[in-house]
């Protein structure tokens, strides 16, 4: 199942490299993009994970609506793609204000909000520019991050935006269902409950004669059961594209819809039982498994029994006491990450695998845009 992914380790690529299957990330697209169809939802991608024109390209030209984004720099770059982007992330400095500002004068821009102060400081800066900016009212659902929790409170500051003459627009409620991370099929309960909890909110805006238009949920881990949520008119995922081993190990997709690797080198079989390879926390991220974190840091195709048990800078650490055959030195390897959204901004660049298996080497675009 991984054939071509792994064919590219015999071409002459310096390693450790990250190389993605354009095939298998069609296919990731399109079978989203068909549930959502089939419930009447938008697709509004999270590109944090990706942070590419490219893969970006390939989302709206699937259906997407538009993308979601965390910071004001990939929105920057990404509005040479599209023309609709949500910032998923609290706008509080005058700095991201004005450049959100800037940005709405050539696109149509909406931003998250859970307080009356980031509501003045979107609007002082849109005023500024003679620009207008939508507004998403973030409810916390359980994921206790941002928002607010009561739907009192979000009809009070869904007032407050109306009550702003000019420069904001409010466009809806936001919200993150991120501490549902049960299988598929144990969710419904806990989905269903968000939509009793947004439903009521709600009623309340349509008793306060606050019209809402957008209803922006969703994450990877509950992306397929996202009709739960009846209320709801546009879902977010960001893994989903690529997928990992986070949402391999968590039930949410399949191996064979690993869409990305990194390739990297044996470079030495010295110590007993184990073996080390050229990609450490710089290639791979430090973060384990979360949903087995004694699973090791990534998964070995190759060599499944074997595990990744510690990571240095630039060394993977391979445990081979439990695996029938061992690789040898200068052997290539391909290592499926446990939190590919931290592995791709690792890398410069990435190889994209066409659908001819020809390598492409493209940029990361976004990466390292943490403002």
């Amino acid at each position: 199942m991984f054939d071509r992914l792994l064919s590219v380790k015999f071409e002459q690529l310096a390693t450790p490299r990250l190389v993605i299957d354009s095939q298998l990330v069609r296919r990731n697209l399109e079978a989203l993009q068909q549930y959502a169809q089939q419930h009447n939802l938008l697709v509004r991608p999270h590109a944090k994970t990706h942070k590419s024109l490219r893969v970006a390209q390939e989302q709206l030209n699937v259906g997407s609506r538009g993308l979601s984004v965390a910071k004001v720099g990939e929105a920057e770059v990404l509005s040479q793609e599209c023309d609709d982007l949500l910032i998923a992330y609290p706008a509080i400095d005058a700095s991201r204000c004005d450049r959100i500002a800037q940005l709405a004068k050539k696109i149509n821009l909406r931003v998250t909000v859970d307080s009356q102060e980031g509501v003045d400081a979107l609007a002082n800066a849109a005023k500024l520019h003679g620009t207008t900016i939508g507004i998403l009212v973030d409810q916390d659902v359980g994921f206790h991050r941002t928002g607010i929790s009561s739907a009192d409170g979000v009809v009070e500051l869904a007032k407050f935006v109306v009550n702003k003459p000019g420069a904001i627009r409010l466009d809806g409620i936001f919200f993150y269902p991120g501490h549902i991370t049960a299988p598929p099929d144990q969710q419904q309960d806990a989905l269903q409950r968000i939509d009793v909890q947004l439903q009521r909110t709600l009623k309340r805006c349509q008793e306060t004669g606050i019209e809402i238009n957008v209803v922006s949920g969703g994450s990877t881990p509950t992306a397929f059961q996202s009709h739960l949520i009846t209320c709801q008119t546009e879902i977010r995922p960001g893994t989903y594209v690529f997928n990992d081993m986070n949402t391999v190990r968590g039930g949410f997709c399949s191996i064979d819809q690993c869409a990305a690797v990194v390739i990297a080198t044996v470079v030495s079989t010295a110590v007993a039982g184990k073996v080390v390879v050229d990609a450490g926390t710089k290639a791979l991220s430090s973060d384990r498994n979360w949903i087995i974190p004694d699973s090791g840091f990534g998964h070995v195709i190759e060599y499944p029994e074997a595990k990744i048990v510690r990571l240095s800078e630039e060394h993977g650490e391979i445990d081979i006491s439990n695996s029938p055959s061992r690789p040898r030195l200068g052997e290539r390897v391909a290592i499926i990450p446990n939190h590919i959204c931290l592995c791709i901004n690792l890398h410069d660049t990435v190889s994209w695998l066409d659908g001819a298996g020809k390598s492409e080497r493209i940029p990361v675009d976004c990466r390292g845009m943490i403002h």
